[in-house]
């Protein structure tokens, strides 16, 4: 049995709720730039995520217009992950209040959620929604391994 997951497992498996590890080019001679990120997704549909309008990140994002995400469940013995890269198809500056208090929600709940958005309130309007169209999957499920 193939250890790749299908379009709809990738798809549920990205939707869940786990910290992205984002990648973006940086300057030649340099690697990469990889650093977590809080994202949501929708089976179907794009990749958002936010960030500081004048973080090093954006910049590199901005410069780049693609990126990669990698959400992994580590949990031996069954490791499973999904890697997806695509281009920047927009950016909504400032990011609206729905959207961070939806992605605060996701990863801290209703309560630590509206703790985070207060705690973050002087910051709010110099954070940027980034949507990514996903284009290339690489994925890997060893829970699919026979018994």
């Amino acid at each position: 049995m193939p250890l790749t997951m299908t379009a709809a497992e990738r798809e549920a498996f990205l939707a869940g709720t786990h910290v992205a590890i984002l990648s973006v080019a940086d300057e030649p001679g340099r690697a990469p730039l990889a650093l977590p990120v809080w994202y949501a997704y929708e089976p179907g549909g794009e990749i958002t995520f936010i960030t500081g309008r004048d973080s090093r990140k954006m910049a590199l994002i901005r410069a780049a217009g693609r990126v990669s995400l990698v959400v992994q469940d580590a949990a031996p013995p069954f490791y499973r992950y999904a890697s997806v890269e695509g281009p920047v198809v927009g950016f909504e500056d400032p990011a609206r209040q729905e959207d961070r208090r939806a992605l605060a929600e996701r990863y801290l709940g209703v309560e630590d959620g509206a703790k985070y958005l207060e705690s973050t309130m002087d910051v709010a309007d110099m954070m940027v929604l980034t949507r990514v169209r996903p284009e290339r999957w690489y994925t890997r499920d060893y829970t699919k391994q026979p018994g």
